[in-house]
């Protein structure tokens, strides 16, 4: 009975294929020539600053970047350098003193306006309880006495009663919320 060495072969083909397709993934992917002249290789882009002529390969499908002259520059002209560096990007001391002072004065801002709504809130609460008290007495029937122009001491009558229950509902509806 022969024996089948046949597909020894052609797995062995196959995984050497597969090995050669793994190793592709494995390549550098940037390659530039550094200020000595010498051609560098890595998986990394080249240091910032590497002139663009001196990259000579990209990973696949990443093009090189788009560089936007001014009108009538002319295309050997370095490119700008970038507006914002790390040096120009940290806010200076001054600044920082500044904005520290600025939302200092925001909280304090913030809670002097707190405080006063907490005031205003009392206030209302206050005049609440005291308005509804009133109230309860008019409606009780309580006789209810003013001092006239002349200092006297007089009772209110029922219009004046009536005037006096209207005044003190609209308070109990405004500061009663």
């Amino acid at each position: 009975m022969p024996t089948l060495h046949r597909p020894a072969p052609v797995i062995r083909l196959a995984v050497a294929a597969l090995m050669l397709c793994l190793a592709t993934g494995a390549q550098a992917q940037w390659k530039w020539r550094d200020t000595a002249g010498k051609v560098q290789y890595s998986d990394l882009p080249p240091p910032q600053g590497t002139p663009e002529k001196d990259i000579l390969q990209r990973p696949p499908g990443l093009k090189a970047p788009v560089v936007i002259r001014p009108f009538g520059q002319a295309a050997s002209a370095p490119a700008p350098a970038p507006a914002s560096t790390a040096a120009s990007a940290a806010p200076s001391k001054a600044e920082l003193e500044q904005q520290a002072k600025q939302k200092a004065e925001q909280e304090q801002q913030a809670k002097k306006q707190k405080d006063e709504e907490k005031r205003v809130a009392e206030q209302r609460a206050d005049n609440c309880k005291r308005a509804t008290a009133h109230l309860r007495m008019l409606e009780d029937g309580v006789r209810i006495t003013q001092r006239n122009q002349a200092g006297e001491t007089v009772f209110l009558d029922e219009k004046q009663r009536a005037e006096e229950l209207q005044r003190t509902r609209g308070l109990v509806a405004s500061e009663c919320r």
